[in-house]
Parts: C-alpha cells; sequence; structure tokens
C-alpha cells in the first residue's frame, strides 16, 4: 500500500459540515441573509453542532467552500475574506469555531481562480499555506479550476502539500486532483496518497438519487483501482457531501447514502441547513453504530461483492474480524423485495465460520441472532433503500 501523507492526519474518514451544495455561492446577504455565505452562517453553525450534539457524535470541522474571499488578494499578495461577509476576519473565526472544540476548514484552488472566480493560489501556494497556518485554519479544500494543464495542475497539488507540512500546523489537505485527471488519464492513486489526506474522484453531489446513484454505480465500476489504496491518514471521496436533511432525497434514498458512504469509507461532510432539520434526518446523520462503521479503525474501504438484478450487496472489512453488509436495492417502482443470500459469500467464506451473530444497523436497529456458516440470510429493502448489516 502507497504511504500515506506524513502529516498524521486523517486517521479515520475526517466529519464535519460543509457550506457547497445547499448553500452554494450565495454572497447577497441583503437579500438573503439567513443563507449567505458569511461568518454568520458558520458562527450559526458552529453553535448548532456543539448545542445539538453533532460534535459529539463525531462532526468536528466546520467548512468554508467557495465564494469566501474578496475579489483581488490584498496589497501584501495575501488572500483575504469578504469584508463585508467576514467583517472580523477568518483568524476571529476560527478562534470562535475552536472555542467551541470544533475545527474550522477552508477552500482554494491549484488554478489562478476558483470555480466562482476569485483569487486562486497558482504561484501562490507556500504564501498561501503560511496564510492559512497564521489563521489557525485545520483543513483545506483545494480544488482543481481554471489550471492550464495537466502539468501545472499535478504540480499545485504536490507543491501546497509541502508548504502546508512546512507551516508546521496540523491541517487536513483535501484534494480534488483525480477528478480533474480522469477524463484524459487514469489518476496515480499511490502518488496521490503520498500528498493529500482524501482526493475526490467524481461530479459534485447533487440534492437527488440519481445523482447518489451515479456515484455510487461509478465506485463500484471502478472499484478494483481505488478500493485497494484507501487506508489510515487517506481517504476516497466520492464527493463528501451528506445531503440529508435537504429536499431531495426520500427517508429510504436518506438510508441508502448514510449507509453507502459509511461502507465506502467516505469523509462525512454534511451539506445541510442545522438549523432547520428533522428529528429523522438528525437520528440517521448521528446514528452511532453507522458512524462507528465508518470510523473503524482498521481503515479498510468496502466494495461490492455482486450484482442481482435490482440488488447489489456490498461488503467492508471491519476490525475485529466483524463486517458490514450493505443490501441495496436499486429498484424504483413497485415496493419492498426480499433479497436472499448465503453468508458463505461474506468475508471470502471466513466472516460466519463456523458462525456469527448478525446485527441490522439501518434502516433500524435490531439483533437477527446467531446463524451458521452454511446458513441464508433474507432481508426485504423498499425500493432505492437499504438494509445495513453488522456481521
Amino acid at each position: 500500500a502507497a504511504l500515506a501523507l506524513d502529516n498524521g492526519l486523517a486517521r479515520t474518514p475526517p466529519m464535519g459540515w460543509l457550506h457547497w451544495e445547499r448553500f452554494l455561492c450565495a454572497t447577497d446577504c441583503a437579500a438573503e441573509p439567513r443563507r449567505c455565505v458569511s461568518e454568520q452562517l458558520f458562527v450559526e453553525m458552529a453553535d448548532r453542532m456543539v448545542a445539538e450534539g453533532w460534535r459529539d457524535a463525531g462532526y468536528e470541522f466546520i467548512c468554508i467552500d467557495d465564494c469566501w474571499m474578496a475579489p483581488t488578494r490584498d496589497k501584501r499578495g495575501r488572500l483575504q475574506a469578504d469584508p463585508k461577509r467576514f467583517p472580523s476576519g477568518i483568524r476571529k473565526l476560527a478562534d470562535y469555531v475552536h472555542s467551541k472544540g470544533l475545527k474550522l476548514g477552508i477552500y482554494s484552488d491549484v488554478g489562478s481562480k476558483t470555480c466562482a472566480g476569485f483569487p486562486g493560489s497558482y504561484n501562490h501556494y507556500d504564501l498561501d499555506a503560511q496564510t492559512f497556518a497564521s489563521w489557525g485554519v485545520d483543513l483545506l479544500k483545494f480544488d482543481g479550476c481554471n489550471s492550464e494543464s495537466l502539468e501545472l495542475l499535478a504540480e499545485g497539488y504536490r507543491r501546497m502539500s509541502v508548504a502546508l507540512n512546512k507551516t508546521g500546523r496540523s491541517i487536513v489537505y483535501s484534494c480534488e486532483w483525480p477528478f480533474y485527471l480522469r477524463p484524459v488519464q487514469q489518476p496515480n492513486y499511490t502518488e496521490i496518497k503520498q500528498y493529500c489526506n482524501h482526493w475526490r474522484n467524481f461530479y459534485d453531489v447533487y440534492d437527488s438519487w440519481s445523482s447518489i446513484k451515479s456515484i455510487l454505480d461509478w465506485t463500484a465500476l471502478h472499484q478494483d483501482t481505488i478500493v485497494k489504496i484507501a487506508g489510515p491518514g487517506g481517504w476516497n471521496d466520492p464527493d463528501m457531501a451528506l445531503v440529508i436533511g435537504n429536499f431531495g432525497l426520500s427517508w429510504d434514498q436518506s438510508v441508502t447514502q448514510m449507509a453507502m458512504w459509511a461502507i465506502m469509507a467516505a469523509p462525512l461532510f454534511m451539506s445541510n441547513d442545522l438549523r432547520h432539520i428533522s428529528p429523522e434526518a438528525k437520528w440517521l446523520l448521528q446514528n452511532k453504530e453507522v458512524i462507528a462503521i465508518n470510523q473503524d479503525p482498521l481503515g479498510k474501504q468496502g466494495y461490492q461483492l455482486f450484482k442481482d438484478k435490482n440488488f447489489q450487496l456490498w461488503e467492508r472489512p471491519l476490525s475485529d474480524r466483524a463486517y458490514a453488509v450493505a443490501v441495496l436495492n436499486q429498484q424504483e417502482i413497485g415496493g419492498p423485495q426480499k433479497f436472499t443470500f448465503s453468508l458463505t459469500l461474506l468475508g471470502n467464506g471466513l466472516a460466519c465460520n463456523p458462525a456469527c451473530s448478525i446485527r441490522q444497523v439501518l434502516p433500524a436497529s435490531r439483533d437477527c441472532g446467531v446463524y451458521s456458516w452454511m446458513s441464508s440470510l433474507s432481508v426485504e429493502v423498499n425500493p432505492t433503500g437499504t438494509v445495513l448489516l453488522k456481521v
């Protein structure tokens, strides 16, 4: 396996809250004060994360995405926050977030401009890394827009990794490197893992079932390439944002996203409005058993075992010789369907040899009992839903 980035961070997939997807690039605070990408938004989310149990459940990062900057750098060439939307500056915001026992993430871009057209880090990697460290930033999401060539893109990702390490501050490095390479060439994941703590592979997640389904299909199609590289210190990012608690997913589809992001050992960054979230969505996102699967210290990513018509069977090796198993029903018509599979399929035949206990984690927790090696298990799964098991 490739050596992970030598910063000692992200030993398990990072967890937190991210403004992109739900709040996008809303910059008109006069017209939309509650939706605007502003100091106030992040302060309010930090308050909610502490008061309503998100921090205690493991969500520790509050992440600023694109559109936080002023349109130009300052007189010394440094990035600066938009003075109207972030009147206290990023350092003060970081101090506030830290006072809550949370960590602050920020966004920049490897190219000359960010995806939304704000100043990028090209030719400023060392300066920007020093700036972020001086502000007390704990994570950098580094996008890949507006780079003139794949060579400059790769060089920029490498240089920013080195620059962040040189600051002496512990800063998780979130890359978009393979996503921008893939249309032209196969990413070298061994190299990427030596520079990045997690790396995005696929398109932006949308608040829709078609988006979630396309991410899962892509991951299964490429699992032979990507699964083996994931582990403590470096993770595949299917696009981190959990859109649970928004508008586009049914309950069963929300269960599927939570279950499958846990199976994939994906970073868990919610993008929703924690000021307005249903008790059901909160229960799902704070589910301790699912989070424990995602955060399992063995650090192995799960994979699809097989497909059978509309059903998919996935497994993820866990510590203490356990396995997480997901049964996904992709059918979008009709009612619940029963799926039966042999337990000899799990763990190369070893998961239930000579016997195993099985617990259902989602959509509701219950003990299923003890099964022998040659047994079969039947589960009933709703359309676009998932049953998550721990074996």
